[in-house]
């Protein structure tokens, strides 16, 4: 397919900037063998599903990923966006700078009161930097000064229209998170509250929890028409074995498996064995979702609404089918549904 096939317009007006109460979001249900389309609360997702149902949620943690520092002798000031750790004992990370033209190999970086400093070793793209962090603390130590000296990592298209707010800090979060290392929260997650997931459990619901970190290559800008020739990022990802077995039961006892947000799906369809079941895996996958293509493993997606053209509204339409996910979309924009981070949310069944 196309790029430009995944073209709308979206007006800003319909780009959330603070999320609703958790569990209130408005839930478009859309099932794709009869087409038909209902208009729900989230917490009325319990009446899609039984006794054996599973939801493959994602137990990534956001940390925050935006520092500001100043530049050594000249003082200008640097946002750098904490992309990948690429090496723990030598404390070197994959990032991104703004202003990049000042920014040099062989330039350090003051963050705070100078509690934390870093020295700028490669480049990698034009925004891109390896840098390493000059610091004799262990890792725990470490992490907790970027949890104090950083922002919460909210997208551009939220943090260009508002001040990131010490609420963030939660709202960016879900209640599965559990293992630190995205830059961004998987979106559909941060509806489910303590109480729904309650619910769906005392319904027989089993939750499978697997692990890939959310990086920017989820987010990043497609740039070329042909989706063929589209690379996306690595991101790393973890299924253990105990989860992969509550998702293979279920396969095999012919129940629904619906993956919680794409970041879930994509995980789940990147460890699929000869058999059709899912595999237990540590790894990193860069697999790139878009329509047509061959689900193995989910059986629903549950995800939130997306803007033009980006890698996660591919996806959709990829599970949906193309027609039909475009089709919702015209009808959410002319319902007024929220998009993007904070916005509403789609059950494709």
């Amino acid at each position: 397919m196309k790029l430009s096939e995944f073209k709308f317009d979206l007006p800003q007006s319909l780009i959330a900037l603070y999320p609703k109460e958790r569990g209130e979001a408005r839930m478009m249900v859309v099932h794709r063998k009869t087409g038909e389309i209902e208009h729900k609360i989230f917490n009325e997702i319990i009446q899609y599903f039984d006794d054996g149902d599973v939801m493959v949620v994602n137990d990534t943690k956001v940390f925050p990923a935006r520092l500001y520092g100043q530049k050594e002798k000249t003082g200008a000031k640097i946002e750098v966006f904490l992309l990948r750790e690429l090496n723990r004992e030598m404390r070197l990370w994959d990032v991104l700078v703004d202003p990049a033209r000042k920014i040099r190999v062989g330039n350090k970086l003051y963050f705070g009161d100078s509690e934390l400093v870093a020295e700028v070793i490669d480049n990698t793209t034009s925004r891109g930097r390896t840098i390493r962090f000059l610091y004799d603390g262990n890792h725990e130590e470490f992490m907790t000064l970027i949890n104090e000296l950083g922002e919460t990592p909210l997208p551009p298209e939220i943090i260009s229209r508002r001040a990131v707010t010490a609420e963030d800090r939660d709202h960016f979060q879900t209640i599965f998170a559990d293992k630190l290392g995205a830059v961004a929260a998987p979106m559909a997650g941060l509806h489910f509250t303590k109480a729904i997931s309650k619910r769906l459990e005392l319904k027989g619901v089993d939750f499978a929890p697997i692990t890939l970190h959310v990086g920017l290559g989820t987010f990043r800008n497609v740039d070329v028409e042909d989706l063929t020739k589209h690379k996306t990022d690595s991101e790393n990802y973890f299924i253990s074995e105990k989860s992969a077995k509550i998702i293979n039961t279920a396969l095999d006892e012919g129940k629904n498996v619906c993956a919680v947000g794409t970041t879930s799906l994509k995980a789940i369809e990147s460890s699929v064995s000869a058999s059709g079941h899912v595999k237990p895996v540590e790894g990193w996958t860069d697999r790139f979702i878009f329509p047509p293509y061959d689900f193995k493993i989910g059986t629903s997606l549950l995800t939130n609404f997306h803007l033009p053209e980006s890698i996660l509204l591919m996806n959709a339409c990829a599970f949906g089918g193309y027609d039909l996910i475009m089709k919702a979309y015209e009808i959410a924009l002319k319902e007024k549904y929220h998009f993007f981070t904070y916005g509403d949310v789609m059950l494709i069944l």
